[in-house]
């Protein structure tokens, strides 16, 4: 999360298998309501957003990614436990290189000690019904 006035610059992967795609849990203790969010995370100085995906996926769940092309650039601004967020997302379109990762059903993975996080396929269908919420909104242009 960042800091207050911050902006964050990350980077996130969407990986689709079929009508499913892999997405993190979260959770806002505020709103009490649980959420999904591709995988990635921040970019450090001096690092390509590139250079980041495969860093965070080496870092979070021990994955190698292939396929790689950029898709765009979004904004987002958000509120998250009764703060206001500020993200600028480089988000690519990837594969796992190991086929292994299609057949797991989640896992679980630590972003820091404290916060552990579940990653895991969803069916697409159940974030346009509005059954699940995929954050941000925009990514279902997408999709």
């Amino acid at each position: 999360m960042n800091k207050p006035g911050e902006i964050r610059v990350i980077v996130l992967a969407l990986i689709r298998d079929g009508e499913r795609i892999f997405v993190s849990e979260g959770y806002d203790p505020t709103k009490q309501s649980t959420f999904y969010r591709a995988l990635g995370g921040g970019i450090e100085f001096g690092e390509s957003s590139r250079m980041a995906l495969a860093r965070e996926f080496q870092e979070e769940i021990q994955a190698e990614l292939t396929n790689i092309s950029y898709l765009g650039c979004i904004e987002n601004l958000f509120i998250f436990d009764g703060n206001q967020g500020h993200e600028i997302i480089q988000l690519y379109q990837c594969d796992f290189a190991d086929p292994r990762f299609y057949q797991i059903e989640s896992l679980t993975f630590s972003e820091t000690p404290q916060k552990k996080h579940r990653a895991l396929w969803v069916e697409i269908s159940k974030f346009k019904s509005g059954e699940l919420r995929l954050v941000p909104e925009i990514f279902f242009d997408y999709l």
